[in-house]
């Protein structure tokens, strides 16, 4: 089955808009957009405050990934393979997920910064939470039974 989304023709500028207006409703005070050497709208970065400290987030679309997928997908149309349908597909499937995550915050299940976590960015290194814990092999969450 090919990858969500695959088909939609909405433009990115239009998913990060209503991406960017979920994230304000939901309190953020910041969101700032990143493009990537061609252009293409790779990431948006967002801040709020969290338990009275000021915490930026960066969600990344993984355009080239998400391309390589179209174009290995026998089922996906020769005309949808190209990075741009890559990039229109990655921010639905990044706007569809920021819904999914807002609902769970809604309905009291989780803090806004409980459900982007792993996106949270470290300020002097840039780096997300996920990327040091991948960078440190995740020695901080091993197991270690006394």
């Amino acid at each position: 089955m090919p990858i969500l989304n695959y088909s939609t023709s909405i433009a990115v500028e239009k998913t990060t808009g209503e991406i960017q207006g979920k994230l304000a409703q939901a309190g953020a005070q910041a969101v700032m957009t990143e493009y990537d050497a061609e252009r293409v709208l790779c990431a948006l970065s967002f801040r709020m405050l969290c338990s009275g400290i000021m915490v930026s987030f960066r969600l990344p679309a993984q355009i080239d990934r998400i391309y390589v997928l179209l174009q290995r997908d026998s089922k996906v149309p020769r005309r949808l393979k190209t990075r741009e349908q890559a990039a229109r597909v990655a921010w639905r499937i990044i706007k569809d997920w920021v819904e999914a995550q807002l609902a769970i915050v809604e309905a009291e299940q989780a803090e806004m910064v409980e459900v982007f976590l792993p996106y949270a960015q470290n300020p002097a290194t840039g780096k997300t939470l996920f990327e040091q814990l991948l960078n440190d092999q995740f020695a901080m969450l091993e197991y270690k039974p006394h």
